[in-house]
């Protein structure tokens, strides 16, 4: 959804531009002051910054212009009670769409926002629909609402209910499937049949009987005539996964079946005819594999009408806490078992995870961990990951960068994390907790103190 930060130090034009801009279908976050809204920025993207120009330390044209510096591509209007061309002109040459008095009109000030969006890429219908999804947990059956699923989201919401061919393209585990899925249950096909063919799951020799069928007695075992997955799928929607293992040979066929909507059986004198929506997947390059002849070019142009990129989860972290909530109420649920969250430093290790399997290793984890939970929370060492990121797969290992970093300032860090794990380990008990980290309660309760554990 479009995202629009207002800055004020008036707390009552804060208050009131957020109901407005939020009324309207966007997503909206406040600052009191430049620095403040600064801050903000270092950390996220936003669409749209509607900023006042007389506030307290920084101005709004002095922070027009580090916001520029650090987001070139944010639109910004300016607000004043103190307008003059001199301003309005400098507030354009540092990088302003618009400008505006405080005393403006409300259909002004929205008509405004809704241009700057508009030039940016952003609508109005496209703001309505990704509020709603923003105020959910996903989408279908796919959950995330982060800034990039929410993208996805929307074209979902865009291309569902065109005949056009789409190729979702994403690394393993990432759920491809899922949005083929959603993309067929969004469509005027729903009530039809969503048929899934894993291009590199049925051997070679079976594959052109499973998706074309055959005729009795076109070859040894044919004892009756055989439907094709194609044939199944009349009316609804194919999915071809990883699309780039489907031979050569059979490449042909598939195209004739996307340019002409027929087929035929194998052993067959007649030609059958489908309506179906084909969606492909590929975990793989495909531009590089027509490169390299493995893959027909004409074909790869007809099923890459609409090319879907899914991020990796590594891309979109803010989901992982989301993602692990269903989880967590998933497995606990068929395990039989009473687990309702995961501790505070489980989760910072799972945050700091580059999951190179994405959102199906990370099910895999929390699957593994609720399986050996003996507690009603997951503790860190019930996790199990693939790719070691520490000690014993425990504690995360920082890279030296160019400025290097400050060895106190992480020891200080690494200790809390130990004694906030072990007072999770014991219950919250000092003296437990002491006795697993085998040093005396005095010297935690020392430690505890200086580094703000309570």
């Amino acid at each position: 959804m479009a995202k629009i930060l207002v800055v004020d130090d008036d707390q009552g034009m804060r208050e009131f531009l957020e109901i407005m801009m939020t009324r309207e279908g966007y997503q909206v976050v406040t600052a009191g002051d430049a620095g403040k809204a600064l801050s903000r920025c270092r950390k996220e993207t936003f669409d749209l910054i509607i900023t006042d120009l007389k506030m307290p330390k920084m101005d709004g044209i002095g922070f027009l212009k580090e916001v520029k510096q650090l987001s070139p591509e944010t639109m910004v209007i300016l607000i004043t009670a103190y307008a003059s061309g001199e301003t309005a002109v400098t507030a354009m040459k540092e990088g302003a769409y618009d400008y505006i008095e405080k005393d403006f009109a409300i259909e002004d000030l929205k008509r405004i926002v809704l241009n700057a969006l508009a030039k940016k890429g952003v609508n109005r219908d496209d703001a309505l629909f990704l509020k709603e999804v923003g105020d959910a947990l996903g989408f279908g059956k796919m959950v995330g609402n982060s800034r990039e699923m929410v993208k996805v989201y929307a074209t979902i919401k865009k291309v569902a209910d065109t005949p056009a061919n789409v190729l979702i393209l994403g690394e393993s585990g990432t759920g491809k499937e899922l949005v083929a899925r959603a993309i067929h249950d969004n469509s005027s096909r729903r009530k039809m049949p969503f048929v899934v063919i894993n291009c590199g799951g049925i051997p070679e020799n079976l594959l052109e009987s499973e998706l074309f069928g055959y005729i009795k007695g076109s070859f040894t075992g044919a004892y009756s005539d055989k439907a094709g997955l194609f044939e199944v799928a009349h009316g609804g929607t194919v999915f071809l996964d990883e699309i780039t293992q489907l031979p050569r040979l059979l490449q042909v066929k598939l195209l004739r079946v996307v340019q002409e909507k027929t087929f035929r059986r194998i052993g067959g004198a007649d030609d059958i005819h489908v309506d179906v929506r084909i969606i492909s997947a590929t975990n793989q390059n495909l531009a590089e594999t027509v490169k390299t002849g493995s893959f027909r070019e004409d074909l790869y142009y007809r099923l890459n009408v609409i090319p879907l990129h899914l991020p990796p989860l590594r891309e979109r972290k803010e989901d992982i806490p989301v993602l692990i909530k269903h989880f967590i109420e998933k497995y606990s649920h068929e395990f039989g078992k009473e687990i309702k969250t995961i501790s505070a430093y489980a989760l910072e290790l799972l945050m700091q995870y580059p999951f190179p399997g994405n959102i199906r290793e990370l099910e895999n984890i929390i699957e593994r961990s609720i399986a050996l939970e003996t507690s009603n929370i997951i503790l860190p060492e019930n996790l199990i990951m693939t790719k070691d990121i520490g000690n014993k797969g425990y504690f995360p290992i920082y890279e030296m960068s160019d400025i290097g970093l400050d060895l106190n300032d992480e020891l200080a860090k690494f200790e809390k994390r130990l004694i906030e794990q072990a007072l999770e380990k014991a219950g919250g008990s000092k003296s437990r907790a002491a006795e697993l980290l085998k040093i005396s309660y005095d010297s935690l309760h020392y430690r505890s103190e200086k580094l703000g554990i309570h």
